[in-house]
Parts: C-alpha cells; sequence; structure tokens
C-alpha cells in the first residue's frame, strides 16, 4: 500500500481509502466493509480474534472464561452434526430417488431431522419488555475510591479493571421493531467482579411510570398494543396508554421525560444511564447511605428530532445498533463517566420528597453526584443470540458493600427479573456462558434443565459429615445484609411523601430550554393526534395544566377537544434544577470521532477540496462516505482523480448521516442541481439543523436549494459561516487543511465547519424560525 501523499498526488480515492493507526501514527489500509461501510457484512476473522483474547486493552478474565466455549468457522472444519458424526451433504435429505425420478423423502434420515427439528427451536421467548437491544463488551476502571461509603471491591480497588457487559435497548417494542421510536432506552450493565456479578439494570430516564411494582403489568399493558387489533407496535401514540397516563397521575413526571428529547437518542453513545431506584453502600464499619448511580456519557447528551426519528425508523431500523457496532469497529471507543449520588442515614427524612419513590429524582443542587469512574466499550458481540440475547440482568444481583433499599418498586423488580429469566431462558440461565461469573461457584444448588456444571462429591446438602461448603465468614467475603430496624403496621398503603404527583414534573419542565420545551410540547401534540377517544386527549389537556398552563393551552390547540379549565389549573412553582436538561451535558472534549458526514459528488467534481476533506475526516476518526450520483466510478474534473461512491443519492438518506459537504466542480454541480434527490439531500439536512459545507461551485448550489436570504455565503475567499452552513467559494491550493485542530472560533474552513460538526446541531436555525420554512 503506498503512503497518503503518493494516493493523493495520484488523484485516486478509493472505497477503500487509508485510516490512520493511531497506536503507532503510520497509515494503514482499512477495508471499506470495516471502516466506511463497516456494516455491510464484516466476518470473523480467526487469527485477529486470537490475537484480540490475549493482547492489548481487550483482555479481560470475562473474555478469557468466554474463549473457552467459543468456536470459529472456516474451510478447514467439516460438516457434523451435534452428536459430532461428519456428514456428506448440506443439501439433500434422504430419500428415494434416482436420476430420472424424485420420491418420497424418508424419515430414518438423523441429519434432515436434525436440522429441521433444531430450526423449529432457534427461538426462546423474547422478554416481555426490552425485547430489542444490542450490546456490547467492555471494563470499568474506579478511579476515586469510596471506602468510607461501601466495602465493595469494584467500588474500592482502584487497581482493578473490571470487565463488563453492556446490553442497551427499547422497551415497549418487540425484537424485530426499529431503533429510534419514541421510547425509554434499558442500559443495563453487567459487572463480571471477584467478588461476583454486580448488575445496574437501569434506563436512560433517570425516573419511572410507577412508584410499586404491583403497578408493573399495568402500565405495560398500557403501552404495548392494544389487545383487541395488536396495533401499535413499539408507539405510545394510542388511546389506552394516555388513558393509563391520566389516571394513574404518579406516571406524570416520567410521561414530560418520554416526550422530551430523551427519548429519541442520536445514539447509545450519546445518552446517559441511571439505576433509576435507591440502593444502598455498606461500608466495613456497618454504616448504611443511600444512593443513586449514574452513567454520563463522554460525547455528550444528544438526540435525533422527531421528523429525523420518523425517517429512520423506515430507512434504517438498525440504526442505533449499527452505530454502536460501526463506532467499536473503527477503534472510537464510546465512554462513560460513572457517578454516584449519596445520602446518609440519617438524612433519609429531610426532603419534602421521598427518597425511597422512583418516580423522583434526587435534584442534583440538593444531592450532587460525584463522578467516581469510567467505563469503555471495546468489543462487539462474536455471536448475538449467545451474547446479547441470553445475557440474563437482575436487580438482584449484588456484591457485598451494596444493598437494597425499602423502594417498593426495587423490591418487586427483584422478584420479577429473577422470575423471567427463569421463565426466558430455564433455572440454569446462570451457567450460561455470557452470564456466569468469573469468580468461583459452588453451592448446593441442582439439576434442572439445561445443567452445564458437574459436581462431583457425595453430599449435596448442608450441613454434611464433611463439613463440605461451608457458609463463607465475613473475612471471606461473605455477604451480610444490612441489619436495618424495621417497625410498622402491615398494610397496602403509601408513605404521604409519595402522593406528590407533580412537584417534580413541573421542576422538569422548567428546567428545559426553551427548544426542548418546544420540542416536548410537539411531542405531546404528535402523540394525543394518533388518540382517536376524545375523552383521551381532552382529559390529557386538563392533565396538561396541573404542570404549566400556557403548556397545556397550547398542546390544547393543536389536538382539540375540551380545553382545560384555567380554575381547576395547579400553580406551577417555578423552580428549577441543574442537569436535567441535554444542554447541560456537553461533549468532555469537542470531536467528531464516529461522526457520518456525507460528500456529495457527481463527475467532474474538485478533486483538492473533495480529497482534502475526505483526508481531514479520515484523521478526526470521523466517518466519511460518498454519495455519488451513481454508486460507480466518479471521474474529477480535469481527470484529476477518481472515487467509487459508497452510496449513490437514492440509496442514503441525510438522516442517516450528521453533517453534509459539498465540494466545487463545474460539472458536478450543474448535475446536482438538476437532481431533485440532491436539492432534498440539502432542503433535509438544513431543516434537520446539520452542517452544511460547501466549495467553489457548490455554494451557489446550497444557496439556491436553501432560499433564505437570511443565511449568508461565501463571496470569494473569505469563509463566511452563518447559521451552519460554512462556505467558501474561492479555493485554492492549501487553503484546505488535511489536518485540524478543533478549536472554538478557527478562522479556517474545515475548522469551522467541524466546530460545528463537533457542536451537533446548529439549534439558532430553530430558534430563529428558519428551519420550518424549507420543504424537506
Amino acid at each position: 500500500m503506498k503512503p497518503l501523499a503518493t494516493n493523493m498526488q495520484q488523484g485516486t480515492l478509493p472505497r477503500n481509502f487509508l485510516s490512520m493507526n493511531l497506536k503507532d501514527g503510520r497509515y494503514k489500509q482499512k477495508p471499506r466493509e470495516k471502516f466506511n461501510r463497516p456494516m455491510a457484512g464484516i466476518m470473523s476473522d480467526t487469527m485477529e480474534r486470537a490475537k484480540q483474547a490475549v493482547l492489548g486493552p481487550r483482555e479481560s478474565d470475562k473474555l478469557h472464561d468466554l474463549a473457552k466455549v467459543t468456536k470459529d468457522i472456516s474451510p478447514d472444519h467439516r460438516l457434523t452434526t451435534d452428536y459430532g458424526v461428519k456428514q456428506t451433504t448440506h443439501d439433500d435429505w434422504l430419500k428415494v430417488a434416482s436420476s430420472d425420478k424424485t420420491g418420497p423423502l424418508l424419515l430414518e434420515d438423523p441429519l434432515g431431522r436434525e436440522k429441521i427439528m433444531r430450526f423449529d427451536h432457534e427461538r426462546i421467548p423474547e422478554r416481555v419488555v426490552h425485547a430489542r437491544g444490542s450490546g456490547a463488551f467492555g471494563k470499568f476502571k474506579l478511579l476515586e475510591p469510596i471506602p468510607e461509603l461501601t466495602m465493595a471491591g469494584v467500588l474500592t480497588d482502584t487497581s482493578r479493571e473490571t470487565p463488563v457487559f453492556v446490553r442497551f435497548s427499547t422497551v415497549l417494542g418487540s425484537r424485530g421493531s426499529a431503533d429510534t421510536v419514541r421510547d425509554v432506552r434499558g442500559f443495563a450493565t453487567k459487572f463480571y467482579t471477584k467478588e461476583g456479578n454486580w448488575d445496574i439494570v437501569g434506563n436512560n430516564i433517570p425516573v419511572f411510570f410507577i412508584q410499586d411494582a404491583i403497578k408493573f403489568p399495568d402500565v405495560i399493558h398500557a403501552g404495548k398494543p392494544e389487545p383487541h387489533n395488536e396495533v401499535p407496535q413499539a408507539q405510545s401514540a394510542h388511546n389506552n396508554f394516555w388513558d393509563f397516563q391520566f389516571n394513574h397521575t404518579e406516571a406524570t413526571h416520567m410521561f414530560m421525560w418520554t416526550m422530551s428529547d430523551r427519548a429519541i437518542p442520536r445514539s447509545f453513545r450519546m445518552m446517559q444511564g441511571f439505576g433509576v431506584n435507591t440502593f444502598t453502600l455498606i461500608n466495613s464499619k456497618g454504616e448504611r447511605h443511600f444512593a443513586k448511580f449514574h452513567w454520563t456519557p463522554e460525547l455528550g447528551v444528544h438526540s435525533l428530532v422527531w421528523d429525523e426519528a420518523l425517517k429512520i425508523s423506515g430507512q434504517d431500523p438498525d440504526f442505533h445498533r449499527k452505530d454502536l457496532w460501526e463506532a467499536i469497529a473503527n477503534g472510537v471507543y464510546p465512554k462513560w463517566k460513572f457517578g454516584i449520588q449519596v445520602i446518609p442515614e440519617a438524612d433519609e427524612n429531610k426532603f419534602d420528597f421521598d427518597i425511597l419513590d422512583a418516580t423522583k429524582v434526587w435534584p442534583e443542587d440538593l444531592v450532587p453526584v460525584r463522578y467516581i469512574g469510567e467505563m469503555e466499550l471495546n468489543r462487539n458481540p462474536d455471536e448475538f443470540f449467545t451474547q446479547v440475547e441470553q445475557i440474563a440482568f437482575c436487580t438482584s444481583h449484588v456484591v457485598p458493600g451494596i444493598g437494597f433499599s425499602d423502594d417498593p418498586l426495587l423490591q418487586g423488580r427483584n422478584f420479577s427479573y429473577f422470575d423471567t429469566q427463569i421463565s426466558r431462558l430455564g433455572v440454569n440461565f446462570q451457567e450460561l456462558p455470557i452470564n456466569r461469573p468469573v469468580c468461583p461457584v459452588m453451592n448446593f444448588n441442582r439439576d434442572g434443565a439445561l445443567r452445564h456444571t458437574i459436581t462431583r462429591g457425595t453430599v449435596n446438602y448442608w450441613p454434611n459429615r464433611y463439613g463440605a461448603v461451608p457458609p463463607a465468614t465475613l473475612d471471606e467475603g461473605g455477604y451480610l445484609e444490612y441489619a436495618e430496624r424495621v417497625a410498622g403496621i402491615k398494610a397496602r398503603m403509601r408513605s404521604a411523601k409519595f402522593k406528590d404527583h407533580f412537584s417534580q414534573a413541573q421542576l422538569f419542565y422548567n428546567s428545559l430550554s426553551p427548544i426542548e420545551k418546544a420540542h416536548l410540547t410537539n411531542a405531546l401534540a404528535f402523540e394525543l393526534d394518533h388518540c382517536e377517544d376524545p375523552l383521551v386527549y381532552s382529559r390529557m389537556a386538563q392533565r396538561l395544566a396541573d404542570i404549566d398552563f400556557s403548556l397545556a393551552k397550547e398542546v390544547h390547540s393543536r389536538i382539540g377537544g375540551d380545553p382545560p379549565s384555567e380554575t381547576n389549573r395547579r400553580p406551577n412553582h417555578g423552580k428549577k434544577a441543574p442537569n436535567l436538561s441535554q444542554f447541560d451535558f456537553p461533549p468532555s472534549n469537542p470531536t467528531i470521532a464516529s461522526r457520518r458526514v456525507a460528500i456529495l459528488v457527481g463527475d467532474g467534481y474538485d478533486h483538492y477540496a473533495f480529497s482534502s476533506a475526505y483526508a481531514a475526516l479520515t484523521t478526526a476518526q470521523a466517518v466519511p462516505l460518498v454519495v455519488g450520483t451513481k454508486r460507480s466510478r466518479l471521474r474529477a474534473a480535469n481527470d484529476a482523480g477518481s472515487t467509487e461512491p459508497h452510496h449513490h443519492l437514492e440509496g442514503l438518506r441525510s438522516t442517516l448521516v450528521d453533517a453534509l459537504f459539498i465540494p466545487g466542480g463545474t460539472e458536478s454541480i450543474a448535475t446536482l442541481a438538476c437532481s431533485g434527490r440532491a436539492l432534498h439531500w440539502i432542503r433535509e439536512a438544513f431543516g434537520h439543523l446539520k452542517v452544511i459545507g460547501a466549495t467553489g461551485e457548490a455554494v451557489s448550489l446550497v444557496q439556491s436549494a436553501i432560499g433564505l436570504p437570511e443565511v449568508k455565503v461565501s463571496g470569494g475567499g473569505e469563509v463566511v459561516e452563518c447559521l451552519g452552513v460554512v462556505t467558501v467559494r474561492e479555493v485554492t491550493a492549501g487553503s484546505l487543511k488535511e489536518a485540524v485542530d478543533l478549536v472554538k472560533g478557527g478562522d479556517g474552513f474545515m475548522e469551522r465547519f467541524f466546530e460545528g460538526v463537533a457542536a451537533h446541531r446548529c439549534w439558532e436555525r430553530e430558534s430563529q424560525g428558519l428551519s420550518i420554512r424549507i420543504a424537506y
């Protein structure tokens, strides 16, 4: 492979362009399938997998454990039955046949029977909730020990790197539903610690719809497709869901979160995670603190816009799982900071909310988050079913030093999750490779379907005559429940503080930015527009008056029905809290790594602008995607080079990228200007608030396609950035950098363009009302 400069001098940029090896600074060839089109088909590489199992940052106890049961397929292997007998065919059932006649199949054929019967039984019951998901392996590193709070080794020993597996998911949809629906996202983490498995079974929203686990069947039944016609799939925009929200007032805070942009994340890598419930931390002195767990992404918290989410559901239903896979495959490993909120046991009753109520947040101005560790996901699964589908999370899986509060939702989850894994995977689900701990396991649990472990010995009970398998002492790491003093009456009731269902819904709404409030209003109007029963949407307008009367009036003006009563409105207390708005979580460091940038070209494109942008994007670990008027090779102006696009204009849409760049070239721009789809690309990207860059003749194309006088463009060699549109009309040799330092306020074209991409969107377009003035 020739070095980068040589390729550029030749003027040829093939699909399998170069990417930088960040470890040694050299350039190497990366196949198109693994970099620019990573999801087109990535086959397992036996040597690479073997290398990953023993080398570098991916090394972990859990990966070594999984290696014992992992097989690679190769041409050296021969077909066998499940019982190990080699077979001579993949294709033909044993039958009565001759060269000129085919007779009946013979049931005696063990290969045919085995193949069909195994296929018939491949599926297991899907999860009742969180059925649609994706996941990855990684590691957790503790940065600040907290022995004053807990004796858990994973939270006190900074020398450890704890293996983890994380599964992200939607809640309501089935396994085949789309990734980008409006829904809560699951964020479940399994820590394979030296003391056993610890599961944080969380969501990307810190609260939930219900306070008591007994209501879980009701909230899920209401959200799932309606029972008479199994419609709609993976959506909350229907009568039953909103009927429940009105009648079940404790859900008010949560539905405000699900109507916010939190429910349509841009990526799993760009969303927060929360443990939702209140857990406890116990230190070596036997002192207890109440705790909540937080994950905050290094890339910042970002979302799709609603029109974009709707379109992606049809254009690429696997958008989120592909995004996660692509980032890890490209070496841009997603990271999260791990934080805790802690309340001493003595302060449990010092707040105006009950700290055990899962429908409430602990406002960070009252209980700050303390960040103590970080998690990195750095390895994709080897097989989806055995790892992502068969992983089983249980809120009851905790290690010494971590315990449970009296949170009534958590108490029920502890039963439910364990019970559902038995239903889905069988009583021995914890022996499956992905679920088993890396520490030694020994007890007298025996038998059951699909038991894997072979336990030698003549006793299977305690006490026994050999003193075999005695209980562990505390010094040996035995788990000891906290000695909580409990006194009360047996009753079906909740404490008085649990009855406040509106204060924190108001707090959340008040804390949002104007743009986020507008999006939430639009979401409510969309959802309630899909409710056919006037009773449902009229009552919901009145419910919104319990949060903010102006919000209720605006939503009512769009959905119709009975207007909200001003006499029955609930006053808004006007309070705000930090870190409830997504805008409170920008990236730790501005970056365009992993951002997908489309480059639109036709025959006769400006090779210098194209190749400079491509090289700069690749060096910055972005994912440049060449989108051509056709997918076959395109030539540059003056035969300066050529490129083979990854997609044509109809094969990829602007919804699937983060930004758009169009290099000049008289012939190329003339062709694009005559293409309605190319114009739609520009207008849609503008409407979705994405950064658009254009050079040379492309400046006039972008100006014409957008057609708004407020959008100013370059008239010569000066770089103009206006409302997220970055242009320079006259491009000269050396004016476009191939290596860009992402510093705010840079004056070069690539610097300004990269700064816009790193900012995620140009919200100013929306706040000025420009994005709704063009058709897309």
